[in-house]
């Protein structure tokens, strides 16, 4: 099985891959120092098991383990903390196990067979279903190679355009492979679609504009303007006026 290690300080990753290089059967990839390290390498090393601290700068292990758990053939995510009271919290992410520091190897061993079993991740996955409670704080983007954070309170909006969805932020706009239908379920509490091929950010909505083709809606700080389809009409207006 291959494990990757993810601590943002070396004296745990150096003990924790001391103890994997003593356990028959597994073999250690990499090591990550944030979250946001964390994915990329579960991305392009593809370990069977994730040994994740979650207090780290940057993307914290939580927020990583909900992004690993979108992946199409997650890898199982065992939390490695020094903190009891984020236990529940790391379960609803589909975590195997939770372990506390100082992690004693026949532990780490048990926590380690009990990913041979399909992952809540896993079956999830197969099963298309989403919990409510894995809703990420981040869209994670490749731009030129590297990955890249987008806070989804950010976000002004998402377009579709044939395979790719444009996410419109404060500092620019990412291309993201995402459907707009899983984002409207997971960030429909935010965001409302106003076309078949675009979700707004309700934080973000100015108002809404006539031009001869149609209604638009306008947003704050960016003249940015998107096309309202007639079957949506009504509800955006219902919106704007509670703005």
């Amino acid at each position: 099985m291959k494990i990757l290690i993810v601590d943002d300080e070396k004296p745990a990753r150096d003990r924790l891959s001391r103890m994997v290089g003593e356990l028959d059967s597994h073999e250690l990839v990499g090591e990550a120092v944030n979250g946001l390290e964390a994915l990329g390498m579960a991305q392009s090393l593809e370990p069977d098991i994730v040994l994740l601290d979650i207090r780290m700068p940057g993307m914290d292990g939580i927020e990583a383990a909900r992004h690993i758990a979108k992946l199409d053939e997650p890898p199982a995510v065992i939390f490695v903390t020094a903190f009891s009271d984020h236990a529940l919290e790391a379960f609803e992410t589909h975590a195997v196990d939770y372990l506390l520091k100082p992690v004693k190897q026949e532990r780490l061993q048990t926590a380690l067979d009990a990913t041979i079993r399909p992952t809540r991740a896993q079956t999830s996955r197969s099963n298309g279903v989403l919990s409510e409670l894995e809703t990420r704080q981040h869209i994670c983007a490749r731009v030129r190679g590297s990955l890249v954070l987008v806070p989804i309170e950010n976000i002004y909006y998402f377009h579709a355009e044939q395979k790719y969805v444009t996410v419109r932020h404060t500092e620019g706009e990412v291309l993201i492979e995402d459907a707009l239908k899983g984002l409207e379920s997971e960030f429909g509490d935010r965001f409302y679609r106003i076309h078949r091929n675009a979700l707004v950010s309700l934080s973000r909505l100015a108002g809404m504009q006539s031009e001869d083709e149609g209604q638009r809606v306008t947003f704050r700080d960016i003249d940015d303007t998107l096309e309202v389809s007639r079957r949506h009409l009504p509800g955006v207006r219902k919106i704007i006026r509670n703005l």
